[in-house]
């Protein structure tokens, strides 16, 4: 059964913006059994936090934005068929709110609730030092019982991370996020806490599904993630549950939906608001920030967040985002650092809001040029087209890159992130295969060197290539030398490919990348590839000259990055269209020019 607005099951919150600002729940009306969830609230706020003076009840200690949790959560119970109706709660709240402990006792309320003998109930955490500190909260919570029902009730295995419910055999389980987790589990309940942690492992979706996919045998099984915003561009599963959760907040998602989202965070006009003549981010004001701060008063203050705050900043803005996606839920569309390319200050300002494929940038042009970079096994093989806006100095670029399947193996840090850009259709992700090479094979390119040999004939078939100096590539590698004999076959003149020198003599194109980018004569497509590569890139002063390298990256990749220095240097020699532009079709780039 799917979302019914009759049945007022709709999970819809579509006033969540003014709901912040009053300071109201986040939890839209829904028809739940008064009675379960009043049994369910009051369980949990019969809990003690066994961390605070005097441990005081869940009642008195915790924000009314965690009983609306509960309540939600085990008054959708139906008694009679046995289903529930909210099946699976995503909770994004910034730190310091009582997150673990509040779901600790969402925990234990679901266990005291349970009915199923001998069922299985996790609790799970990114690391270990995260579950450790789940088990002591609710092992607390049993020992700050001062009735001692608790203590009685439940037998705490502390070596196995596990209490026993003593009544009917079920067990909570508090364990790390691995491949461990679903072995042989078919849990009612399971609670996930800092997802955004767990969406670095190469195996998080995978392990993600497995749990979900496990609790389909029990009807009654509930799915809790509670979590912070990540400290880097959101990716993996945590982008992908994140997004379907404002989907259904927003009303944009309908269709059978069981989600129940409850997202502390702030609208994107306040979150992508940029700092402008001397005035801070819209998100720099104290005053709005108690709008994602439910537990203010009780687990945080304003003043010491403020404190806080000014440190952050005097550190610079690699800590101040790092700070406001963890204290205020922003969340990060690049990832900058301290020796990071001085481009990257510019580069999310100067998105082209009209050009999101190469389609749309021959359209737009009078000429082009393309940038190749890498392709050996632990890199990838970046593309980048830059091209001269009909009527206009301003150029737009467009990047696509290739990965070999094995560097997803043998990078699982970035597994996850790369397979994003494959679904945004931005990063192809292929199988070399072993060639039985026989006569008139050698005719035949590996399928990225293909495609990319596919993008270079696109420009050219558009008539935007220059007669010279079209096409620019680093020729150290034995797979640009193959793309450049199978150009030359398919009537790219060798005139129009030439080596770019790398390494120092490429400061001249990274330095006017950064120019144009300010000014913004230097557009590109939205793709979050190439946020990530500019995120990614790390400037090195050698002498006068400033270098970005790929061994300066380090495991991070560059490729489609050092594509576009590439493309800038020839760019820069402005070449000229074979055939006269068509100004007929005018197209100017730029937000700022929209």
């Amino acid at each position: 059964m799917g979302q019914n607005p009759e049945l007022g099951w709709s999970f819809a919150c579509p006033d969540w913006e003014e709901r912040l600002r009053t300071g109201r729940g986040l939890i839209p009306e829904l028809p739940l059994n008064a009675k379960m969830a009043g049994q369910a609230v009051a369980t949990f706020n019969n809990l003690r936090l066994p961390d605070v003076p005097n441990q005081p009840s869940l009642g008195v200690g915790a924000g009314e934005w965690q009983r609306d949790i509960v309540r939600a959560a085990f008054g959708s119970l139906d008694p009679d068929t046995g289903q529930r109706h909210v099946r699976k709660i995503f909770c994004m709240v910034p730190k310091k709110n009582s997150k673990t402990t509040g779901g600790a006792g969402i925990a234990l309320t679901a266990l005291l609730l349970n009915k199923r003998p001998n069922a299985e109930l996790q609790l799970v955490g990114p690391t270990q030092e995260i579950a450790d500190l789940a088990f002591g909260q609710v092992w607390g919570m049993i020992e700050a019982d001062p009735e001692h029902y608790l203590e009685k009730r439940f037998q705490v295995r502390d070596h196995v991370k596990t209490i026993v419910d003593r009544n009917n055999g079920a067990e909570l389980k508090i364990k790390t996020f691995d491949m461990k987790v679903t072995t042989g589990a078919k849990p009612v309940f399971v609670l996930l806490d800092e997802l955004h942690l767990m969406s670095g492992f190469s195996y998080a979706s995978r392990v993600f599904g497995q749990i979900q996919g496990n609790m389909l045998a029990n009807p009654e099984s509930l799915f809790v993630i509670i979590t912070t915003q990540s400290d880097q561009p959101p990716a993996g599963i945590f982008r992908s549950e994140l997004q379907y959760a404002r989907g259904v907040r927003d009303g944009r998602i309908t269709e059978r939906v069981r989600t129940l989202p409850v997202l502390y965070e702030f609208p994107e006009a306040v979150q992508t608001s940029k700092a402008k003549a001397g005035q801070p981010r819209k998100w720099e004001d104290p005053a709005i920030w108690p709008m994602v701060l439910p537990n203010l008063g009780r687990s945080l203050s304003l003043d010491r967040l403020i404190d806080e705050f000014h440190e952050a900043k005097d550190k610079g803005e690699e800590e101040l985002r790092r700070w406001a996606s963890q204290h205020l839920n922003i969340e990060i569309g690049l990832g900058l650092h301290a020796d990071r390319w001085r481009g990257a200050d510019h580069w999310e300002q100067a998105v082209h809001a009209k050009v999101r494929r190469l389609e749309d940038l021959l359209a737009a042009c009078e000429v082009a040029v393309v940038g190749i970079d890498g392709g050996g096994l632990d890199d990838l093989l970046g593309v980048t087209v830059i091209g001269r806006i009909k009527g206009s100095q301003r150029w737009v670029s467009w990047s696509r890159a290739w990965a070999e399947a094995d560097l997803l193996k043998n990078r699982p840090e970035i597994a996850e992130r790369l397979r994003d850009f494959e679904a945004d259709k931005d990063l192809v992700i292929f199988e070399l295969e072993v060639r039985d090479l026989t006569e008139g094979d050698d005719d035949v390119l590996p399928p990225d060197l293909a495609e990319v040999a596919d993008v270079v004939l696109q420009v050219e078939a558009a008539g935007l290539l220059p007669e010279e100096n079209a096409v620019g590539l680093d020729t150290a590698g034995v797979a640009i030398r193959l793309l450049v004999e199978y150009l030359k076959k398919r009537k790219i003149a060798e005139k129009q490919m030439t080596g770019v020198a790398q390494g120092f003599r490429l400061m001249g194109a990274i330095q006017c990348a950064e120019r144009k980018l300010k000014e913004r004569m230097l557009v590109h497509a939205d793709q979050r590839l190439m946020d990530w590569c500019v995120g990614n890139a790390k400037a090195e002063q050698k002498g006068n000259n400033v270098l970005i390298t790929k061994e300066t990256a380090g495991k991070a990749k560059i490729d489609p990055l050092a594509a576009l220095f590439n493309a800038v240097e020839l760019m820069a020699r402005n070449p000229q269209p074979k055939r006269k532009a068509d100004f007929s079709m005018m197209f100017v780039g730029g937000r700022s020019a929209a």
